[in-house]
């Protein structure tokens, strides 16, 4: 049980020397619960609860205050996943602090700290688990590898926003009564298709805010256009070109595929297994199981999304160039919907990309006999 640092303040004289010289050499755990303005930093020792206090979201301002009250002792830190990256970890470390950055869910929790959440608790629980050896960390990339991961997520976002103003223009047209042509049913956003919109007959008001979303899918065109010049040109660095020509030898995988694949899983080998490779990539269903009661559920949710998504995408076109791919999906099939067949397609593609990648061989369609 954690003995809070007021009562060892009363029973102990001049605190203040004590603190420096018996925690000098001892590990210090501090608990970081990040925000965009501050942090509620918890410091705990092996035996105490040594502060819980507010700083402004600056790491040397920890790592100062840290020297100045526990110096000589070893800091290890803890922060949760989030909007805040990977950067707070790369500076403590700099300078000299032991840092991991752990899964949000992860986390140990109990029933009252869920019911009374604050950023104190958080701060306590995030010092408490690394303390007690509870919390895991989670992989780093390098900088560079995540530099290049935010070029293709950047894409992917661009693409998104683009969808969403498309189906805005959609409504808009529905809203007003102005029903597609029979030649543009399914093919929408051809060249046709915009000129078509240009004319369309509108009364002002409308025309500008027609034209407004227009513009603004005209500009994420171009910005999209952009973007694969830029990742098609890392492609050929010698970081990726290797790799990209291997992973495109498999049917379906394109530049664009291969390069996501590769800015987020970094090195293939740091996954001992298939299953633990499995799970980086989300697909393993949830479980439940007491006693002899067993039950399997939807695909968990966690899981790198990026990744899961276009690996399904990929399944869909490689079983039909694929026959032992085709096979396989047309045999879970008969017991089960199309959209959860295309998960044993995947995982099958998924353990070729990993073989590819591990060998460094070329990828070979798998005959039926």
């Amino acid at each position: 049980m954690d003995v809070s640092i007021e009562k060892v303040i009363n029973q102990t004289p001049n605190f203040m020397n004590y603190k420096l010289q018996t925690l000098a050499g001892e590990n210090l755990f501090i608990g970081i619960d990040s925000h965009l303005k501050s942090w509620k930093i918890s410091i705990y020792s092996d035996m105490l609860e040594l502060k819980t206090f507010t700083q402004p979201a600056v790491s040397s301002k920890l790592m100062d205050y840290l020297h100045k009250h526990y110096p000589g002792a070893n800091y290890h830190c803890v922060y949760e996943a989030g909007f805040s990256g990977f950067s707070v970890h790369r500076e403590l470390t700099q300078m000299g602090a032991n840092c991991i950055v752990t899964h949000p869910a992860d986390v140990p929790t109990s029933d009252k700290e869920r019911k009374s959440k604050s950023d104190k608790v958080d701060s306590r629980k995030l010092a408490r688990g690394l303390k007690n050896g509870e919390l895991k960390a989670i992989f780093i990339p390098d900088k560079l590898q995540e530099q290049d991961r935010a070029l293709l997520r950047t894409r992917d976002r661009v693409i998104r926003n683009r969808t969403r103003v498309k189906n805005r223009i959609k409504s808009f047209l529905m809203y007003w009564g102005i029903t597609l042509p029979e030649g543009f049913q399914g093919k929408t956003w051809s060249k046709d298709f915009l000129l078509w919109l240009k004319k369309v007959p509108l009364s002002s008001s409308c025309r500008s805010a027609l034209n407004t979303y227009l513009a603004e899918v005209n500009h994420l065109s171009q910005s999209l256009g952009l973007l694969d010049q830029d990742i098609k040109q890392l492609s050929n660095s010698s970081r990726y070109a290797s790799k990209v020509k291997l992973l495109m030898g498999i049917p379906s995988i394109g530049l664009t595929s291969a390069m996501i694949l590769l800015t987020e899983i970094g090195d293939i080998n740091r996954f001992k297994t298939f299953k633990a490779l499995c799970c980086y990539f989300g697909l393993i269903p949830n479980t439940k199981s007491s006693g002899e009661t067993e039950r399997t559920g939807r695909m968990t949710k966690r899981g790198n999304r990026h990744l899961k998504y276009i690996l399904i995408e990929c399944a869909w076109t490689a079983m039909r160039k694929d026959p032992a791919l085709l096979m396989s999906f047309k045999a879970a099939a008969v017991k089960t919907t199309p959209n959860k067949a295309i998960i044993k397609v995947a995982r099958k593609l998924l353990n070729r990309i990993r073989f590819v990648l591990k060998s460094e061989e070329q990828y070979v369609i798998g005959v039926v006999q």
